[in-house]
């Protein structure tokens, strides 16, 4: 990642009123570069360069988290994590199963710790070789396909796959260790004077650092603290989730699917060994029951009608591996934190699921932060680098907004398209009733298939091979 430049293609554009994002721009062009720089070959240990060890106080055990844990590990830092409960992270279960981690999530896992990296590519499955795209829920006819292996390959990244959420945690909690991890260690407050901020645990413990990162999720109690309770907003959706040991024909060309419908999505991934994780989301009251028959019943009443590639992962999938969870949302926010304190990941910037992004998002978050900060190390003076913290704080939000908010507002944006895709003409009453058993393409289905063509491959190659 040493000195690259990655391009931001000017027709991924998108304006916020209060981003204030810095970058090089070529006149000529008038496209976004970001300069990386590999700040994880240097060392903080007072010796090498002089730098100071800060001690960084982490809220939250989840993947991003962990991973900036790792980072700050390998630069010399004092860190410590304090998480509520290691074994109910966020997505978590026995049976719910992966997170996606795009070519730049694992370049940026290279570069902090090229051991794990290589752990984490061995225990995934590889899914950026084989087709992934858009099909329609009923006709399972593709709508778009995209090609994430290109971008990769041609700037010499990793392959984006998928991991089981559980292995990725003990592969991340193995290499920065138990020490640094405090289960059982919920942080409910924060008080900060210049010199220092202290973190207050539901059992009245107090630790002391120089930076507190609020990466504890949705839910983030920093975040509340910071800028006020707000509670979060059911996004209309609820989502099913199922693994089963099923393997379709169609597994060495097909990595990864999503079905369209009215008010409904079907997700369908290549988990490895054997298996295929799914995900049926569809539009419906919080807290609804399912019927006593249980939740594939259930899931047959809303999907029974779709394409035989759907139904068939719902039929071949046993009632106890199939889970149930509400979707709930928050407005990303532009201001990430205040003093010596900032947020990371979904408790700056929730993502729903629909583009497997939120955890990718949280581990670049965790590059572009310690990079920062190696920089406000370099200070000699206890006045000066209070001062240097802080700013370091603000360059890492600032620098981070572009494309973060570029992607949340993608994530809105499919949820949006679900609540308006009709790809059929319906005649329910009138002269034309009899043609209610045939399948007529409504007009808007080519001028949006058209966009889709135009604009998402070069979004998902944005997506997969470069970031801030």
């Amino acid at each position: 990642m040493s000195n690259c430049r990655y391009l931001i293609n000017s027709c991924i554009h998108q304006t916020y009123d209060i981003l204030d994002f810095r970058t090089t721009q070529s006149s000529k062009t008038r496209s976004y570069y970001v300069r990386c720089q590999n700040s994880f070959d240097q060392t903080l240990d007072g010796e090498n360069g002089g730098n100071r060890k800060l001690k960084i106080l982490i809220a939250g055990g989840g993947i991003g988290r962990l991973v900036l844990a790792l980072a700050a590990k390998h630069e010399g830092f004092e860190v410590q994590v304090f998480e509520k409960d290691l074994s109910a992270v966020r997505g978590e279960g026995q049976h719910r199963g992966p997170i996606q981690l795009v070519s730049s999530a694992l370049e940026v896992l290279e570069a902090i710790d090229e051991n794990v990296a290589k752990q984490i590519k061995e225990a995934g499955c590889v899914t950026g070789n084989r087709t992934t795209g858009y099909a329609d829920g009923l006709s399972g006819e593709w709508i778009i396909k995209f090609d994430l292996s290109s971008p990769a390959v041609s700037r010499g990244l990793p392959l984006t796959l998928v991991i089981c959420r559980m292995a990725l945690q003990d592969i991340l909690l193995n290499a920065v260790g138990l020490d640094i991890v405090r289960n059982k260690s919920k942080v409910v407050d924060f008080l900060e004077d210049p010199s220092k901020v202290t973190v207050i645990l539901e059992d009245g413990q107090q630790y002391d650092g120089e930076v507190l990162v609020g990466a504890d999720g949705i839910w983030s109690k920093v975040r509340a603290k910071l800028f006020g309770e707000r509670e979060a907003k059911y996004s209309t959706y609820t989502s099913y989730s199922g693994v089963t040991n099923f393997v379709p024909p169609y597994i060495d060309s097909v990595a990864y699917r999503i079905f369209l419908g009215l008010n409904q999505c079907f997700v369908a991934t290549d988990v490895g060994n054997g298996k295929i994780q799914w995900f049926a989301n569809h539009k419906e009251q919080p807290m609804s029951n399912d019927p006593p028959e249980g939740k594939k019943k259930r899931l047959l009443e809303k999907f029974g009608n779709w394409c035989p590639e759907v139904v068939t992962l719902i039929q071949k999938t046993p009632e106890s591996m199939i889970l149930r969870r509400d979707i709930y949302d928050r407005d990303m926010i532009y201001t990430w934190g205040a003093g010596r304190v900032t947020l990371l990941g979904d408790a700056a910037h929730p993502m729903q699921p629909n583009l497997g992004q939120g955890g990718c998002m949280a581990i670049e978050d965790c590059y572009q932060l310690i990079h920062e900060l190696v920089q406000a190390s370099e200070s000699d003076s206890n006045v000066q680098i209070s001062e240097e913290i802080v700013l370091a704080l603000r360059r890492y939000a600032n620098k981070r907004l572009w494309r973060v908010g570029l992607v949340f507002a993608a994530s809105r944006f499919a949820s949006k398209m679900l609540a308006s895709y009709k790809p059929y003409i319906e005649f329910k009453i009138g002269p034309l009733a009899h043609l209610l058993t045939q399948q007529i393409t409504h007009p808007a289905i080519p001028v949006f298939r058209a966009f889709l063509q135009i604009c998402l491959p070069k979004f998902m190659a944005w997506i997969t091979a470069g970031h801030g």
